[in-house]
């Protein structure tokens, strides 16, 4: 039986030691972020290795289940299951995902067997509720910021049933 990393909640991040479990499940993943002698989560990896059943994450004295989780996550960010969603689908497809606030994107992703660090992402995803509209003005500022990154942009729109539909937007020269 496969052993569980114990992570703990703190704030909006979830933290674990480093050890042989985290390190590995870097090194193949690139799940968390080392930081120092410990590795950092985003709310979303960490649900999805709870999920997964590789974490057992406590906050405080209690130990979370995943509605917990969830419930907890989405009084921090209301869009948190519609970014889960487009998260897990990316990840059970053999993606690397990681957060993109930098380029002023949710989420940055990696071709299949490419790993951060060894070259770059190949899209900036936005997650979209499929009842959510956006402006043409929104959309042309989420395909600048793909544009001047040099990444193309993704959206990944969530139905009710929380199935994700991807569209791959790029600029074209006639």
């Amino acid at each position: 039986m496969e052993e569980n990393v114990e992570a703990t909640w703190i704030g909006n991040i979830i933290l674990t030691e480093s050890n042989d479990l985290t390190r590995d499940l870097y090194d193949k993943s690139r799940y968390g972020e080392p930081i120092e002698k410990q590795f950092q989560y985003s709310l979303l990896e960490a649900l999805y290795l709870l999920e997964r059943q590789k974490f057992i994450v406590k906050s405080g004295r209690n130990i979370l289940n995943y509605e917990q989780f969830l419930k907890k996550s989405l009084k921090l960010e209301p869009n948190f299951k519609i970014r889960y969603s487009v998260f897990k689908d990316l990840r059970k497809r053999g993606y690397i995902v990681k957060t993109a606030l930098k380029f002023g994107a949710d989420f940055r992703v990696y071709e299949r067997g490419v790993k951060p660090g060894e070259d770059h992402a190949k899209w900036v995803v936005y997650p979209i509720s499929e009842g959510e509209t956006l402006t043409w003005y929104d959309f042309a500022a989420k395909n600048r910021v793909a544009h001047s990154t040099k990444k193309r942009l993704l959206l990944g729109i969530v139905d009710v049933e929380d199935c994700v539909t991807y569209y791959e937007v790029k600029w074209i020269k006639p």
